[in-house]
């Protein structure tokens, strides 16, 4: 699993809870980053958890440059923004999975194995 979150607070939450389930994750704090860190590892990657806005990139083209190479790849996006800002909204429309931020544990914890299991 990869987090990609430039907010370092909400980043090392994600984390720890992640983990604390018993995931594998890799981490990023920027768009860029995270493709770089996803091409520099070999075993495959379940799961992308983005924030929409983020710098150097957003969320929805994070996503279709990481499936370019890794098509199998699920997508959780998050955001803070309300549904109006600027590309949620259209990215929302495209019903793909989404987890608003704040987010508490348990929310987060389900929404990833809901993901994983779909």
């Amino acid at each position: 699993m990869l987090v990609a979150e430039d907010r370092e607070e909400v980043r090392n939450l994600a984390l720890r809870v992640l983990r604390r389930y018993g995931y594998d994750v890799l981490e990023a704090a920027t768009g860029a980053a995270a493709l770089l860190v996803a091409a520099g590892h070999e075993a495959p990657i379940h799961l992308l958890l983005t924030d929409v806005v983020m710098p150097e990139m957003g969320g929805r083209e994070r996503a279709e440059r990481l499936r370019e190479a890794r098509p199998d790849v699920k997508v959780i996006f998050m955001s803070g923004y309300t549904d109006d800002a600027v590309g949620l909204r259209t990215i929302l429309e495209d019903g793909v999975d989404f987890i608003q931020k704040p987010f508490s544990i348990v929310e987060l914890a389900a929404k990833v194995r809901a993901v994983l299991d779909g």
